[in-house]
């Protein structure tokens, strides 16, 4: 195609859930609530751990550091999406849709890679624990969560230059609920091989890399607690990383089926339902995950209720 008609739009539509009118104000309504929820659960998991110094351990910094990942992540698309429920013509201007690609992006890889850091501090735990407190210092909890930040918005910063360079000769109209990169990349009217290579080797370094860390430090996990002889000592073992691996297991899956192939005939459709889950379904989950699953979390909750009423009286 020649360069001369290669063009550039302001402004996308973006197709959304559906069309229906009551199906939207429903959908409002469900999703409106969920995002409350998402910031009242993950803002008090961020105010205990802020509030008790009990649970300041390297295990806890990286939830805390999780949480505000799930909060700034649903707040890059949720609230957008409600708006549109309510909107008739749906539209987000060139420049907006490239920071919203930018900021899920680079989120949503930072959630990935705090993951496989949350596996490094449980192995610890299990497989050295009397080394634990000289490996997992205060300094490289900080590297480790510095380091998931800085690869995770290098890598945003990569695949959203090449996403937001590609032409789509007029074409405006985005069957989604957000600015999602898949979504974006099958809009363009040229030859898209460097995107889905991009795509490809950036999926390779924040998810499956991680995934594969993950997966290795669980499996010398299992083993040292198959070694336990008591019930109990391997019970309260498999306690500590139940939470962990719960979330772990809901997070990788879909996003590694989806991003590793992005030439598979995978539908439009299939890419909403997975937006929609790691913007309100992992979020929303987390907090309950990591709070009743939890004694410690449940502990500093009731020191923290008790300190507020003894002040009050």
């Amino acid at each position: 195609m020649r360069k001369d008609n290669l063009t550039w739009v302001r402004e996308f539509v973006l197709m959304g859930l559906s069309s229906d009118r009551q199906t939207q104000v429903g959908l409002f309504l469900l999703f409106g609530a969920a995002y409350l929820l998402i910031l009242l659960g993950n803002g008090l998991i961020i105010l205990l751990i802020g509030l008790d110094i009990q649970l300041h351990l390297p295990m806890y910094f990286f939830l805390c550091n999780l949480s505000v990942v799930d909060i700034c992540y649903t707040s890059s698309g949720v609230p957008q999406m409600l708006v549109h429920f309510l909107l008739e013509k749906k539209t987000i201007s060139f420049t907006q849709c490239g920071v919203q690609l930018f900021f899920c992006l680079a989120y949503g890889g930072t959630e990935f890679l705090l993951l496989a850091a949350m596996a490094y501090d449980r192995y610890v735990a299990i497989c050295d624990p009397l080394h634990y407190v000289a490996v997992m210092n205060p300094r490289l909890c900080v590297a480790l969560t510095t380091m998931c930040w800085l690869v995770a918005l290098a890598n945003s910063t990569v695949e959203t230059v090449v996403t937001m360079s590609l032409p789509t000769c007029g074409k405006n109209v985005l069957n989604h609920v957000s600015c999602e990169i898949l979504a974006l990349v099958r809009l363009a009217c040229v030859d898209t091989t460097l995107n889905h290579v991009v795509i490809v080797a950036s999926s390779i370094v924040v998810l499956l890399v991680p995934c594969c860390l993950v997966s290795l430090s669980y499996c010398y996990i299992v083993a040292a607690i198959l070694q336990i002889r008591s019930t109990q000592g391997r019970r309260k073992a498999f306690g500590t990383c139940a939470s962990h691996l719960t979330v772990v297991s809901m997070s990788y899956g879909m996003a590694l089926v989806t991003y590793l192939q992005p030439h598979s005939t995978a539908s439009a459709e299939q890419d909403k339902v997975v937006m929609v889950f790691y913007a309100v379904v992992t979020p929303l989950l987390n907090p309950f995950i990591y709070c009743l699953r939890n004694k410690d979390m449940k502990a500093a909750l009731s020191r923290v209720l008790n300190r507020s009423s003894e002040l009050k009286h």
